[in-house]
Protein backbone atom coordinates (compact mmCIF):
# COMPACT_ATOMS: atom_id res chain seq x y z
CA UNK A 1 0.00 0.00 0.00
CA UNK A 2 1.60 3.23 -0.97
CA UNK A 3 0.97 6.53 0.91
CA UNK A 4 0.13 9.14 -1.25
CA UNK A 5 0.34 12.77 0.29
CA UNK A 6 -1.46 16.01 -0.88
CA UNK A 7 1.24 18.73 -1.27
CA UNK A 8 -0.76 21.74 -1.28
CA UNK A 9 0.80 24.81 -4.67
CA UNK A 10 0.97 27.84 -2.16
CA UNK A 11 -1.21 30.24 -3.80
CA UNK A 12 0.19 33.10 -2.03
CA UNK A 13 3.99 34.45 -1.53
CA UNK A 14 5.41 37.47 0.57
CA UNK A 15 9.20 37.84 0.50
CA UNK A 16 11.56 40.56 1.41
CA UNK A 17 13.69 41.95 -1.89
CA UNK A 18 16.42 44.14 -1.18
CA UNK A 19 16.23 47.75 -2.26
CA UNK A 20 18.26 48.17 -5.63
CA UNK A 21 18.16 45.74 -8.29
CA UNK A 22 19.86 42.16 -6.66
CA UNK A 23 16.86 41.02 -5.57
CA UNK A 24 14.47 41.67 -8.79
CA UNK A 25 15.77 38.21 -10.56
CA UNK A 26 15.58 35.94 -7.47
CA UNK A 27 11.55 37.32 -6.95
CA UNK A 28 10.46 37.21 -10.62
CA UNK A 29 12.03 33.80 -10.62
CA UNK A 30 10.68 32.37 -7.23
CA UNK A 31 7.12 33.98 -8.78
CA UNK A 32 7.49 31.94 -11.87
CA UNK A 33 7.78 29.04 -10.27
CA UNK A 34 4.79 29.52 -8.01
CA UNK A 35 2.86 30.06 -10.22
CA UNK A 36 3.65 27.36 -12.98
CA UNK A 37 2.69 25.29 -10.06
CA UNK A 38 -0.47 26.45 -9.58
CA UNK A 39 -1.67 25.69 -12.81
CA UNK A 40 -1.05 29.60 -13.58
CA UNK A 41 -1.36 30.24 -18.07
CA UNK A 42 1.85 30.78 -18.94
CA UNK A 43 0.79 33.97 -20.51
CA UNK A 44 -0.55 35.56 -17.28
CA UNK A 45 2.82 34.48 -15.80
CA UNK A 46 4.76 36.41 -18.33
CA UNK A 47 2.77 39.65 -17.82
CA UNK A 48 2.99 39.03 -13.90
CA UNK A 49 6.62 38.69 -14.20
CA UNK A 50 6.47 41.86 -16.25
CA UNK A 51 4.47 43.76 -14.00
CA UNK A 52 6.81 42.59 -10.52
CA UNK A 53 10.03 43.45 -12.26
CA UNK A 54 8.06 47.15 -13.16
CA UNK A 55 7.09 47.41 -9.66
CA UNK A 56 10.28 46.74 -7.67
CA UNK A 57 12.64 49.04 -10.10
CA UNK A 58 9.80 51.84 -9.30
CA UNK A 59 9.74 51.30 -5.33
CA UNK A 60 13.50 50.86 -5.47
CA UNK A 61 14.01 54.27 -7.66
CA UNK A 62 11.00 56.44 -5.99
CA UNK A 63 10.93 54.92 -3.05
CA UNK A 64 12.58 54.30 0.67
CA UNK A 65 13.12 51.01 1.79
CA UNK A 66 10.68 49.69 4.45
CA UNK A 67 11.45 50.93 7.99
CA UNK A 68 14.24 53.12 9.14
CA UNK A 69 17.30 51.62 6.94
CA UNK A 70 19.37 54.04 4.80
CA UNK A 71 18.28 54.21 0.60
CA UNK A 72 20.01 51.43 -0.99
CA UNK A 73 19.80 49.44 2.68
CA UNK A 74 17.00 47.43 3.57
CA UNK A 75 14.07 45.92 1.65
CA UNK A 76 11.00 46.71 -0.09
CA UNK A 77 8.47 43.51 -0.21
CA UNK A 78 6.82 42.07 -2.88
CA UNK A 79 3.64 40.24 -2.71
CA UNK A 80 1.63 37.65 -4.80
CA UNK A 81 -1.28 35.67 -4.45
CA UNK A 82 -4.64 33.75 -6.14
CA UNK A 83 -7.22 33.89 -4.18
CA UNK A 84 -10.49 31.87 -4.02
CA UNK A 85 -11.75 33.37 -7.07
CA UNK A 86 -8.99 33.10 -9.41
CA UNK A 87 -8.19 36.58 -8.94
CA UNK A 88 -4.21 37.19 -9.70
CA UNK A 89 -2.94 40.18 -7.19
CA UNK A 90 0.58 41.52 -6.99
CA UNK A 91 1.78 43.89 -4.72
CA UNK A 92 5.09 45.75 -3.86
CA UNK A 93 5.46 48.02 -0.92
CA UNK A 94 8.12 50.41 -0.04
CA UNK A 95 8.71 53.00 2.89
CA UNK A 96 7.21 55.85 0.57
CA UNK A 97 8.85 58.74 -1.21
CA UNK A 98 8.53 62.36 -2.51
CA UNK A 99 6.19 61.37 -5.27
CA UNK A 100 3.19 59.10 -5.55
CA UNK A 101 2.85 56.52 -8.30
CA UNK A 102 1.30 58.08 -11.49
CA UNK A 103 1.68 57.21 -15.43
CA UNK A 104 3.67 59.53 -16.70
CA UNK A 105 4.45 60.98 -20.20
CA UNK A 106 8.04 60.63 -21.22
CA UNK A 107 9.46 61.94 -23.99
CA UNK A 108 9.79 59.35 -27.23
CA UNK A 109 13.74 59.72 -26.52
CA UNK A 110 13.22 58.96 -22.68
CA UNK A 111 15.05 56.27 -21.03
CA UNK A 112 12.21 55.70 -18.84
CA UNK A 113 8.74 56.34 -17.40
CA UNK A 114 6.75 53.81 -19.18
CA UNK A 115 6.36 51.62 -16.33
CA UNK A 116 3.43 52.26 -14.81
CA UNK A 117 2.09 52.58 -18.71
CA UNK A 118 3.24 49.29 -19.44
CA UNK A 119 1.47 47.88 -16.56
CA UNK A 120 -2.04 50.07 -17.46
CA UNK A 121 -1.87 47.91 -21.00
CA UNK A 122 -1.15 44.89 -18.87
CA UNK A 123 -3.52 44.80 -16.03
CA UNK A 124 -7.04 44.31 -15.28
CA UNK A 125 -6.77 46.92 -12.52
CA UNK A 126 -4.28 48.79 -10.14
CA UNK A 127 -3.68 51.08 -7.82
CA UNK A 128 -2.02 52.39 -4.71
CA UNK A 129 -2.52 51.66 -0.65
CA UNK A 130 -1.17 54.30 1.79
CA UNK A 131 -0.49 53.26 5.72
CA UNK A 132 0.02 54.49 8.78
CA UNK A 133 3.49 53.84 8.72
CA UNK A 134 4.02 55.82 5.74
CA UNK A 135 4.53 53.07 3.65
CA UNK A 136 3.16 53.05 0.39
CA UNK A 137 1.76 49.63 -1.78
CA UNK A 138 1.48 49.30 -5.30
CA UNK A 139 -1.56 46.80 -5.81
CA UNK A 140 -1.75 45.37 -10.02
CA UNK A 141 -4.95 43.05 -10.64
CA UNK A 142 -2.75 40.89 -13.47
CA UNK A 143 -6.07 38.66 -14.48
CA UNK A 144 -9.18 38.53 -12.97
CA UNK A 145 -9.62 34.82 -13.19
CA UNK A 146 -6.38 32.93 -13.98
CA UNK A 147 -8.72 29.50 -14.53
CA UNK A 148 -10.38 31.44 -17.55
CA UNK A 149 -10.48 29.46 -20.51
CA UNK A 150 -8.91 32.45 -22.38
CA UNK A 151 -6.42 33.89 -20.02
CA UNK A 152 -3.28 31.84 -21.98
CA UNK A 153 -4.58 34.09 -24.44
CA UNK A 154 -3.71 37.35 -23.15
CA UNK A 155 -0.59 38.07 -25.38
CA UNK A 156 -2.60 37.23 -28.57
CA UNK A 157 -4.49 40.65 -28.41
CA UNK A 158 -1.69 43.12 -26.81
CA UNK A 159 -2.10 45.09 -29.69
CA UNK A 160 -5.63 45.90 -29.13
CA UNK A 161 -5.15 46.64 -25.27
CA UNK A 162 -2.45 49.03 -26.00
CA UNK A 163 -3.45 52.20 -28.39
CA UNK A 164 -0.93 54.87 -29.06
CA UNK A 165 -2.40 58.51 -28.79
CA UNK A 166 -3.21 59.36 -31.95
CA UNK A 167 -0.98 62.52 -33.24
CA UNK A 168 -2.47 65.57 -35.87
CA UNK A 169 -0.14 67.37 -37.68
CA UNK A 170 -1.69 70.37 -39.66
CA UNK A 171 -1.06 70.78 -43.68
CA UNK A 172 1.34 67.96 -43.81
CA UNK A 173 0.29 65.83 -46.64
CA UNK A 174 2.56 63.12 -48.31
CA UNK A 175 -0.03 62.28 -51.10
CA UNK A 176 2.41 63.52 -53.61
CA UNK A 177 5.59 62.81 -52.17
CA UNK A 178 6.39 59.77 -54.13
CA UNK A 179 4.70 60.55 -57.47
CA UNK A 180 8.21 61.52 -59.53
CA UNK A 181 9.57 57.96 -58.66
CA UNK A 182 7.29 56.47 -60.66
Amino acid sequence: MALVVAQEVPTSSSMAVPHGPAGVGEARHRMRVQLRRGGVAESVIDDAVLILSELLSNACKHGRPLGDALAGDGDVRAAWRVDAGGRLTVEVTDGGGPTRPAPATPSVTAHGGRGLNIITALADDWGVRDDARGEVTVWVIVHADVHDPDAGRRRDDFATRVVAPSVAIPDLDFSDAFDDLA
